[in-house]
């Protein structure tokens, strides 16, 4: 069995790593994702740079080659909060490394670095349908705490203007 390492993201990494990001996105789409995996993956590129130049971008890699990867930063933004949140942006491992561990290790390690950089809560957004997803991260420990709805404007129907109750 290889040996996986999970270590801080070096320069070189951010081509495979948007590699890696176009696989998470096109698996994605299965469970309802809009992104266009392939189309995106000069942001993703773009992405993993800023997040490795910030210390934001952990990787697994097993002989050498980068098999999965994390992204995370603390939360910015205008509003004033009682936490200081860090987000885990995007997460992926290889479907041949899965099950032995691999993401457990880049989501504490995650942690461990929002943690350090001052966060004492993390948040990630996990597609609704992808029941595997959400299990790992309740064994994690995670739990909702927002819940983001959408629907199609393509003939879909509001009845909100006739609720009785006042409530939009």
């Amino acid at each position: 069995m290889d040996e996986i390492a999970v270590e801080t993201a070096d320069a070189d990494d951010a081509e495979r790593v948007a590699d890696l990001w176009v696989d998470l996105a096109a698996d994605q789409r299965a469970y309802g994702s809009h992104l266009r995996a392939a189309d995106n993956r000069a942001v993703a590129r773009d992405a993993a740079t800023r997040h490795g130049v910030s210390g934001g971008l952990t990787v697994a890699r097993a002989d050498g080659d980068v098999v999965g990867f994390v992204m995370f930063a603390p939360e910015t933004g205008s509003y004033e909060q009682d936490v200081e949140r860090g987000v885990v942006h995007n997460i992926y491992v290889e479907p041949a490394y899965r099950g032995r561990g691999v993401g457990g290790r880049l989501l504490a390690a995650a942690e461990e670095a929002l943690a350090a950089a001052g966060a004492n809560v993390v948040s990630l957004e996990v597609m609704a349908d992808n029941d595997d997803a959400r299990r790992f991260y309740e064994r994690a420990g995670y739990e909702p705490h927002r819940v983001e709805v959408e629907k199609p404007l393509d003939g879909g129907e509001n009845d909100t203007d006739s609720r009785e109750d006042g409530q939009r």
